[in-house]
Parts: C-alpha cells; sequence; structure tokens
C-alpha cells in the first residue's frame, strides 16, 4: 500500500502517505472547488516535475557528477470533452551547475526517461523548456 485518500467533504481529500506524511488536495477553482490546495492534477503535474529531478539527481550520483541547484516551474493546461491534462510545461534552470554540452545533454534524456514522463508520454503533451 502506498496511501489511504480520505474524502473530507467539499471536494477536498486528504492523502496520507504510509510513512505518515499528508497532502491535502482542493477542487481547483475552474471545477467547482475553492482552490486552496493542489488539486489532483495539478499534482500529476507537480510529479512529473519532481520525479524528473529525483533521476537527475540518480544519474549524477551514481556518476559523482556535481548537482547542486534546479529549479522547475510547471504549468499545467487543461482540456474538456473530457476533461484532462492535454500539455504539461516544464521550464527548468539548471544555472550554477557548470555542466559541459555533453554531460547536460546525458543529464535532460535520463530527467525525460523518468517513471511520470514515461507514464504521461502517450497521453500528455510534455514540453521541456531550458534556461
Amino acid at each position: 500500500m502506498t496511501s489511504i485518500v480520505t474524502y473530507q467533504g467539499s471536494l477536498r481529500t486528504t492523502c496520507v502517505h504510509t510513512a505518515g506524511e499528508q497532502i491535502i488536495t482542493d477542487a481547483p477553482l475552474d471545477n467547482h472547488g475553492m482552490g486552496a490546495y493542489f488539486s489532483p492534477t495539478d499534482l500529476v503535474a507537480t510529479a512529473l516535475a519532481s520525479c524528473f529531478l529525483t533521476i537527475i539527481g540518480i544519474y549524477c550520483e551514481e556518476r559523482e557528477i556535481p548537482f547542486t541547484f534546479a529549479r522547475v516551474e510547471v504549468e499545467k493546461i487543461m482540456a474538456s470533452n473530457p476533461r484532462r491534462i492535454s500539455d504539461i510545461h516544464l521550464s527548468i534552470d539548471f544555472r550554477g551547475n557548470d555542466w559541459d554540452e555533453k554531460t547536460l545533454t546525458k543529464i535532460i534524456a535520463a530527467g525525460k526517461a523518468c517513471p511520470v514522463a514515461i507514464t504521461l508520454k502517450d497521453q500528455v503533451n510534455i514540453e521541456y523548456h531550458f534556461k
């Protein structure tokens, strides 16, 4: 088991990981919610960025490549009929890592092969923009 999700009413859930950490979700403003917390689709888009960076971290650790900074701005775009995530745009800032072009290319390829990206690849258009 990974987590337990409980409906709290008012389109809000509490998600508790088996290790004890908690996330609250809320329906977005454009879909009957209050938008006070991450929506479930926000979490999908955010999970992509988190997975991308985690895999890069593993790649760098295994090769003893210094990895000191990364920031990803996430934009999720919804479509309708049926309502779904149509696009996720990741704006990625790796400044300050001092990687050469060859290393950067390999690091980006590793990140793009993360489990979340692979899961979404045939369902969601993912765009990567690098600063």
